[in-house]
């Protein structure tokens, strides 16, 4: 592991955060493709998808204690649908991170295209307006806010994502939690999941410390200032050509 190779996953981490956090969709699936392909075309190194996997994993854990803690003392901290979807999520992602060890690549690439494919959907279709109810007036189905959660987690831990880009739309169009509420309380129940995830990687050998530790150091300096960016510009047609983009890396894999 030579030093260009840590700088390469250190520029690319930084990247794919910044643009996470100026179009508004998990770091993750960003970072997956760019660190499993650009790399090797690089000549500086390469990583197996089980690498890239367990390194975003990492990664995401430590990127969303951030945005948690800046939500501790609001009132969108929804604690009843923290604790459904948290618990079902954290054992279907441990379950899936794992199992993910007996995943071929190809099958690991896969589960990140079909991901891919419907964060792409997620960021092309109509936005809702922002809605300004706190947490005491949500009402949900326990039931499916738990087992759609385990399904996210199951498919989330096999590549290390968290899942946020399809938790969001879950919270908002299956459960119709307002937006404020979803926004904080996904990030919790992301959280919760990146533990699952982690704790499957690291069990079963799939984290290389110090790529992780770098894309973690990358991420915590990148991701705000592409949060703080996209308070200036608008950034639907970005998002845009990031879901071409995307699409066109699912295809291909």
């Amino acid at each position: 592991m030579t030093v260009s190779f840590l700088i390469t996953v250190f520029v690319l981490g930084a990247v794919g955060s910044y643009i996470s956090g100026l179009v508004g969709v998990g770091g993750s699936i960003i970072n997956y493709p760019l660190l499993l392909y650009v790399p090797a075309l690089l000549g500086v190194g390469s990583f197996t998808a089980h690498d890239v996997s367990g390194a975003i994993a990492v990664q995401v854990l430590f990127a969303t204690i951030g945005g948690v803690w800046g939500y501790r003392k609001g009132s969108y901290l929804h604690a009843s649908l923290i604790g459904y979807m948290g618990t079902s999520i954290i054992i279907g992602s441990l379950l899936g991170s794992l199992f993910s060890g007996a995943f071929s690549e190809n099958m690991i690439n896969i589960t990140y295209a079909l991901l891919a494919t419907i964060a792409v959907i997620m960021m092309v279709l109509p936005q809702q307006p922002m809605q300004q109810e706190a947490q005491e007036s949500v009402s949900f189905s326990r039931w499916i806010a738990a087992s759609s959660a385990f399904v996210v987690g199951i498919s989330a831990g096999i590549v290390g994502a968290a899942g946020a880009f399809i938790l969001v739309p879950i919270m908002l169009v299956v459960l119709k939690i307002p937006t404020r509420v979803t926004i904080a309380t996904s990030l919790a129940v992301t959280l919760i999941s990146s533990i699952g995830t982690s704790a499957g990687k690291l069990i079963t050998g799939q984290v290389p410390f110090l790529p992780a530790v770098v894309l973690i150091v990358a991420s915590l300096l990148a991701a705000p200032l592409g949060t703080k960016t996209a308070r200036h510009v608008q950034a639907k047609w970005l998002q845009r050509a990031l879901a071409v983009l995307l699409l066109g890396v699912a295809v291909e894999m």
